[in-house]
């Protein structure tokens, strides 16, 4: 990551809570926009689909889930981010030999 003032690379030193370290399971994600952030909701999904109606009587499928948690990021960071995923998902199909199903 380059500083904003020079070409000087900046480390980021992380530091994790305990109560944070373990992370938390999400097996499915919501991301939505304002005009100055996007949000990223991470959920558990809590049970199998169930088939409902709509208001007119079409048949809908409907899946319950908790969010566990909620991510706001500036959109000059969703760039950065996209970069990192696209580098860590061909890491990982490089490594396990798997590749990621559309």
């Amino acid at each position: 990551m380059a500083d904003e003032q020079g070409d000087v690379p900046t480390q980021i030193n992380f530091e994790i809570p305990p109560e944070v370290e373990a992370g938390g399971f999400a097996d499915f994600a919501s991301i939505w926009h304002t005009d100055n952030v996007f949000v990223l909701d991470f959920a558990s999904l809590r049970g199998p689909a169930t088939e409902t109606r709509d208001e007119h009587g079409n048949a809908q499928r409907a899946v319950n889930a908790r969010v566990v948690t909620r991510i706001r990021i500036p959109p000059e960071q969703v760039f950065e981010l996209a970069k990192a995923l696209t580098r860590e998902l061909e890491l990982w199909e490089q490594q396990t030999g798997r590749t990621a199903t559309p």
